[in-house]
């Protein structure tokens, strides 16, 4: 075996990307090999290196990507070739997981292991639906059983008539094909038919459902609100308390689905607050960020930063390319000090402070003309300027700051370009109704959505966000009015936006 060889069993958590333990996350990053299940969030594989290598397995209860028998091989196959393989499972491992098979073939080939266990569908699917699988006055034990038994077998392996005894939880995984004959072998076996039974489809996803019914009547239910896998079953008088304590659905952007139109690395702050209030995100980066057309301008203003008297930033992103300039010439935010520094946003001002420059000159107003508004009576007369931001922005700012009488060096610091990877599927779901919204961060995220879309047509019908008035008139320069446009021109102002017209506060 080649040194170095690892493999982690990790459970990803029932679909929630929130779910992911510290330890899980950690071993992602580690990967070389990340060999994933169908219901892992797409958002967990962001966390793996730009190198690792992604490998699909993903199995429903009828189609197997891959059998069983061939992901024991494959992860065998990774580990003797030196790499540190992760086997991303939907929820624990080692429940209903079959992560005991592969630890064994493992051990069989002297690879080493770790699990990592996850939090189990059983408990957290329930607790989304706002049901408690135990409960002082209702249940003090639950069981965690299998439901994937083909109904072809002979006989069960599940001991019905103990089971049906059972005073606490019974909750069943699995088990959607088999509901009926679940349901009819606990009231044959002598559970009461008027025992509560619930139904939670997609637990703790944002396209989470919940059917409430008892043992009687809990199959047409599931069959009239078309409830299919995947789901868990949770049987019991806790199951009536989702009546009391079910609280994702009361989430204002519940059932709600929001495109982010943002850039990768960026797009993460704003999902996850989306995700937090109950949306469910389609994260589309119709833009990315790379270095400009000619990078020469921006390494010698930096190179020569102590003429400057004031230096400008636009965005976070314009911060994080001076700096990275900097770092090549070996410079640290000391640069800087003899320099005023003037910035638009509070995300550009939390970048800077993250590059240890505190002492920022901020417009009220998120946006050029703020700005110019309150360095009219700042910047003089023969002061330098330096403005580092994106490739072919407005002109306002080095126009409106030469008026005044500065001399201005605009540098381009970074530009972005269209991404058209994901765009078929995009597509797709705007013609099938599936997007509720989209929101948009820059003029950019517009004209590149656009691009890839080929034209206006699918956004008509959508509700449009916009973080601020740039934004809002590119839209408009397509024929698309916002259905809002954010107070606060930042992530914050955009999502509270999108909740005031589409939610409201919680429910």
């Amino acid at each position: 075996m080649t040194k170095g060889s690892q493999v982690y069993l990790v459970g990803a958590g029932p679909g929630d990307p929130g779910l992911l333990t510290l330890k899980g996350r950690a071993a992602i990053e580690r990967a070389d090999a990340l060999v994933y299940d169908r219901l892992v969030s797409p958002r967990l594989l962001g966390y793996a290196r730009p190198d690792c290598e992604l490998v699909y397995v993903g199995k429903t209860p009828d189609h197997h990507t891959l059998p069983q028998r061939e992901i024991n091989a494959l992860l065998v196959e990774k580990a003797l070739a030196g790499n540190v393989v992760v086997r991303l499972k939907g929820g624990d491992p080692f429940v209903f997981g079959r992560g005991g098979e592969e630890a064994e073939e493992l051990r069989a080939h002297g690879i080493p292991y770790d699990v990592v266990p996850g939090v189990t569908s059983a408990v957290a699917a329930p607790a989304y639906a706002g049901i408690p699988v135990t409960h002082r006055d209702a249940a003090s034990s639950f069981t965690v059983i299998t439901g994937h038994e083909h109904a072809d077998k002979s006989a069960s392996a599940i001991p019905w008539e103990q089971v049906a005894r059972l005073k606490g939880t019974l909750v069943f995984l699995m088990g959607m094909d088999n509901l009926g004959r679940i349901a009819g072998s606990l009231v044959e076996h002598g559970m009461d038919p008027a025992t509560p039974a619930a139904v939670v489809r997609y637990g703790t996803w944002p396209m989470q459902r919940t059917v409430l019914g008892t043992l009687a009547s809990i199959e047409e239910l599931v069959r009239e609100e078309g409830i299919e896998n995947p789901a868990v079953i949770v049987v019991g008088q806790v199951a009536a308390l989702r009546e009391r304590l079910a609280w994702v659905e009361r989430k204002p952007l519940f059932g709600k689905t929001v495109v982010v139109t943002r850039a990768r690395h960026q797009a993460s702050a704003l999902s996850s607050a989306l995700e937090e209030r109950g949306a469910q995100v389609l994260e589309f980066p119709a833009i990315e960020t790379v270095p400009p057309t000619d990078p020469r301008p921006l390494g010698e203003a930096v190179a020569g930063i102590e003429a400057y008297q004031w230096v400008v930033f636009t965005s976070a992103n314009g911060v994080d390319a001076f700096f990275a300039e900097a770092a090549s010439l070996r410079l640290d935010a000391r640069c800087l000090a003899r320099a005023e520094v003037a910035a638009i946003g509070s995300g550009t001002q939390a970048a800077l402070a993250r590059h240890g420059i505190v002492q920022v000159h901020v417009a009220r107003e998120f946006c050029a003309e703020g700005l110019v508004e309150l360095l009219a009576g700042k910047v003089g007369a023969r002061d330098r300027v330096l403005i580092a931001r994106a490739e072919d922005a407005r002109d306002v700012l080095p126009r409106e700051l030469a008026k005044l009488g500065a001399t201005v060096n605009d540098v381009a610091a970074y530009r972005t370009r269209a991404v058209a990877q994901g765009a078929d599927a995009l597509a797709d779901a705007l013609r099938a109704g599936e997007v509720d919204a989209v929101t948009f961060t820059s003029s950019s995220t517009v004209t590149n959505l656009l691009a890839c879309l080929d034209g206006p047509a699918l956004l008509e019908g959508v509700d449009l966000y916009s973080i601020g008035p740039v934004t809002t008139e590119t839209l408009r320069e397509a024929g698309l009015e916002p259905r809002a446009q954010a107070a606060e021109y930042t992530i914050a102002g955009l999502v509270a936006a999108l909740v005031d017209s589409q939610g409201g506060e919680p429910r």
